[in-house]
């Protein structure tokens, strides 16, 4: 069955959900006072994200362009994200921001940030270490509105949920009236991406306040003015760049230290007015480095030196009522996102290292599916063999939350847990040299990487609960091992196929297709049984005695040219509807993965996704590298082109 065709004939129950949820947007670097967004519960808050521009080093000359182009890609997705902030106020729930805007926010940047390294790794530099945590921006200023009415009685029980999102700045104008204290004070500690449920009693005393400062300074970008920067000047221009990224840190490092000091001015006088001089400084250092370069002088420079605060002061007043406070957003100021700061006197907060999602709309009875699979007819020309590689279901439990196909070079570049059978050596920092030197767990020699995110038992433990891509990235429960693992290489269904060129990267299935849509969504859950039903958007509940499957078909039309391209999809496609491959396109064996599991009855399952993707079952994908023999690719293909059955 080719993804074309299923995807026609199965009904996208979610896509207008996930469509809604779209957004554009991420980038780095400042902001100016118009993109603060200052709409109802997010009262004048704004997204700051870390510098990335002064940890980059010496940029090659090769490269800078390359560079320049993303950084400032950076600051105008992050000026789309603070405007997307503005326009939504009022909407979705407690996570709106956190998974239609920061989170996808964080995805762009961390590809806009691998971009950078690439080209300088590419242009022959030493590529810049740790910059995949300047990739999450974070929410500052607001006055979050969490308006508490103290209605815990007596030693009555307090119980929130904590998904907040972690955003914690202690804003707002929440006020709790009452004579007791309760713990949670004007910060809000909502970290994570699930649900708390601590709950806690006790004896409120005194008055207890806590305000919350907030406040930061936000700047107008500038490297998006500058128009076409020479190669001769790219690396001054650069340094300064860096250099106005680190006048804004140290000016919100200024002003943070400086809380309550001076009088009504003293922010303008001490802290703005200096850094509006440095940076007229600044940009006019690079202004000059482009004429000098023989490049166009940018006009208005100077209008970019005057920054401003955002707005975000606020007092949060808990004055719990001799018991405990319903932690959903009851003076608990939390930047408008919602539940759960402190749970009572003695509650916890559980939101890391708690799942959100799947919700029980997310599961489907199969039975209740009709049968929905249609394969193209087979052509007299048809290629009808298979080839089989036998590679276990990953008994030496090869887990890692890397992808080396999206995020080489990068730990945790997942943030989900992947299950590996195969190449023994697949994690982030692999190559194609330690990839073709490793051992594999397949019989047949096969050298290649398969893997797929993990699947788990909802409300269970792991070991890596409190670990990056398991608990810390909100992946919980025990990790199902497959009861199979089928990886069968088939033929087209109009002509003889070719060898896949060795280190062939294909990803099969989008795993942010929650957020980014469904264009390359290729889902497919089934139960045993009952395999010519396919749900795309919905996990499969199967009756007693059948199992969960997983089927992956991956691209099989290849551009005879390239073994990966930059979105790691327009150099392989699917087959058209008749099973031919598109023009320009070479037939490739096609990879199908099957994987089953046992697993508890009822809705007790979801697989590994980055925090944002919520588990949505729609968010399933795949990725396979061939490091087959080149005599091991041609014995697969010989099989497949005579209508043998081979492996």
């Amino acid at each position: 069955m080719k993804r074309h065709h299923r995807r026609s004939h199965l009904s996208l129950r979610t896509a207008a959900a996930m469509t809604a949820l779209f957004v554009t947007s991420t980038g780095l670097g400042a902001l100016t006072p118009a993109q603060a967004a200052t709409g109802p519960g997010r009262g004048a808050q704004t997204i700051v994200c870390p510098s990335v521009g002064n940890r980059l080093g010496e940029v090659p000359a090769a490269a800078q362009a390359e560079v320049t182009r993303n950084l400032a890609q950076l600051e105008n997705q992050v000026a789309e994200a603070n405007r997307r902030l503005a326009n939504s106020a009022g909407q979705g729930g407690p996570n709106f921001v956190q998974n239609a805007i920061l989170g996808p926010l964080r995805d762009k940047r961390a590809a806009a940030i691998q971009r950078i390294v690439i080209a300088i790794g590419r242009a022959g530099g030493a590529q810049p270490q740790g910059l995949d945590g300047l990739a999450t921006c974070n929410l500052v200023g607001g006055n979050g509105q969490g308006q508490g009415n103290g209605q815990g009685q007596g030693n009555g029980q307090g119980q929130g949920n904590g998904n907040g999102q972690g955003q914690g700045n202690g804003q707002g104008d929440g006020q709790n009236q009452g004579n007791g204290q309760d713990q949670g004070n004007g910060q809000g500690n909502g970290n994570g991406q699930g649900q708390g449920n601590g709950q806690g009693q006790g004896q409120g005393q005194g008055n207890g306040q806590g305000q919350g400062n907030g406040q930061t300074i936000v700047c107008p970008p500038v490297a998006d003015q500058l128009g076409q920067v020479p190669a001769r000047a790219q690396n001054e221009v650069n340094r300064n760049l860096a250099l106005l990224d680190q006048q804004v840190a140290e000016a919100n490092r200024r002003l943070a230290n400086s809380a309550g000091q001076g009088g009504p001015n003293f922010v303008q006088n001490a802290i703005l007015g200096p850094l509006r001089a440095k940076r007229i400084a600044t940009l006019g250092r690079i202004s000059i480095a482009i004429a000098r370069a023989g490049g166009a002088r940018p006009q208005g420079l100077n209008q970019l030196a005057t920054c401003e605060l955002g707005n975000g002061n606020g007092q949060g007043n808990n004055n719990g009522n001799n018991g405990n406070n319903n932690g959903n957003g009851q003076g608990n100021n939390n930047n408008g996102q919602g539940n759960g700061n402190n749970n009572g006197n003695n509650g916890n907060n559980n939101g890391a290292g708690q799942a959100t999602g799947p919700v029980p709309e997310d599961f489907v009875d199969i039975r209740s599916v009709r049968p929905n699979l249609v394969r193209p007819r087979l052509q007299q020309n048809a290629s009808r063999g298979t080839f089989t590689s036998r590679c276990g279901r990953n008994e030496n439990r090869h887990f890692n939350s890397d992808n080396v196909i999206v995020a080489p070079g990068v730990s945790n570049g997942a943030h989900h847990v992947h299950d590996y059978v195969g190449n023994l050596d697949t994690s982030g920092q692999s190559t194609n040299e330690s990839l073709d030197a490793a051992g594999t767990t397949c019989t047949n020699g096969d050298k290649s990487a398969y893997f797929w995110p993990v699947l788990r038992v909802i409300g269970t433990r792991e070991s890596d609960a409190n670990q990056p891509g398991g608990g810390l990235d909100g992946n919980v429960g025990r990790i199902l091992r497959p009861t199979s693992v089928t990886l069968t290489f088939r033929g087209n269904a109009t002509s003889k196929v070719v060898d896949a060129p060795k280190f062939l990267r294909i990803i099969t299935g989008d795993a942010k297709s929650f957020t980014n849509g469904t264009a390359n969504a290729n889902a497919s859950w089934t139960c045993t049984g009952f395999e010519n039903r396919r749900l795309e958007d919905k996990y499969p509940l199967c009756p007693r005695g059948s199992q969960v499957v997983r089927i992956f078909e991956f691209q099989s039309c290849w551009d005879g040219v390239n073994t990966d391209s930059a979105n790691h999809r327009t150099h392989v496609t699917f087959t058209q509807a008749d099973g031919s491959c598109p023009q320009g396109f070479k037939a490739i064996p096609a990879l199908e993965q099957r994987i089953t599991y046992s697993v508890p009855s009822g809705p007790s399952f979801a697989v590994d996704s980055f925090p944002e993707q919520l588990h949505k079952p729609v968010t399933d994908h795949s990725d396979f590298i061939n490091v087959m023999p080149e005599q091991l690719m041609r014995q697969a293909v010989n099989c497949i082109n005579t209508g043998r059955r081979c492996g």
